[in-house]
């Protein structure tokens, strides 16, 4: 099953009464919360890297309330099928990107009554990690960058990024020979709606090819559905989640303030791949 890897010396962890600590003693406290950091200083880009604690509360607001329950649904249904088509009884699952730990949890659950799983999540916001340790002692959460997983190689049957940053390098190292990769990006008008409300000329995401080197695309399945935010909280908590938030002025930030109720499509396309024999 997957290990995480000591980030000094790639040495297998393994855990000990409140850290995790390798072969070469190196040793790695675990939070009060229950994630571990393995990011070291000089993998930082800056002091506090990844989501700060705002982002976190906003997402964590938003998604507990099930506005994007249906890409849950939809990832859930697809994690079960791959497992089942797989015909093992063993199973590790990585997380990358895995933010707050919504979508991990939900994997998790949905995963956990059907065999021997592990699963574990990623990201580079501790911030984030705090907030999924708490939902789930049952996943082994990690401070950790995309582009430097601490994870032993080929130790990985299903490997989840979602809206996150792709490595497809590390991402194809870790995977087991057949491994699979389940990725979710937004469709070209996804909260075409909120951008309307924000933009005197709003623009569609740009949706790239789903050709990956090292990888074989096996389905792409599209999620679409319309959703009610009720009050502004909710509208401002959604906005926060979004690339546009740092990005938009003061003057069109305030449009959307002035919002009690807004109606918006979300539109996700659901990426299914399998590594290939070769990067």
């Amino acid at each position: 099953m997957m290990k995480l890897s000591c980030p000094v010396c790639n040495m297998p962890l393994f855990p000990e009464e409140g850290r995790l600590v390798c072969e070469k003693n190196h040793s790695f406290d675990r939070a009060k919360s229950g994630y571990v950091n393995l990011l070291l200083s000089n993998g930082k880009h800056s002091k506090l890297p990844g989501d700060n604690k705002l982002m976190v509360n906003a997402r964590r607001d938003f998604l507990q309330k099930g506005y994007y329950a249906p890409l849950a649904k939809a990832l859930c249904e697809e994690a079960m099928s791959l497992y089942r088509e797989a015909e093992t009884p063993e199973w590790a699952v990585l997380d990358v990107g895995c933010g707050e730990g919504y979508y991990t949890n939900a994997v998790f659950e949905s995963l956990s009554d059907l065999g021997n799983i592990q699963v574990a999540g990623i990201d580079i916001s501790k911030f984030a990690l705090n907030a999924a340790a708490k939902k789930n002692k049952q996943v082994e959460y990690a401070v950790a960058s995309a582009f430097h997983l601490p994870v032993a190689d080929r130790s990985v049957d299903l490997l989840l990024n979602l809206f996150a940053p792709y490595c497809g390098e590390e991402f194809w190292r870790v995977l087991k020979r057949g491994g699979l990769m389940l990725m979710v990006i937004p469709s070209k008008r996804h909260l075409w709606e909120l951008k309307q409300a924000v933009y005197d000329s709003p623009y569609e995401n740009e949706v790239k090819g789903y050709d990956l080197p090292g990888f074989e695309l096996l389905k792409v399945r599209k999620i679409k559905d319309t959703i009610t935010l009720e009050c502004q909280q909710d509208i401002q908590n959604l906005f926060m989640m979004t690339p546009y938030f740092y990005k938009t002025s003061e003057e069109n930030t305030q449009r959307l303030a002035a919002l009690e109720k807004l109606t918006t499509k979300i539109e996700f396309e659901l990426l299914i791949y399998r590594k290939g024999d070769c990067q």
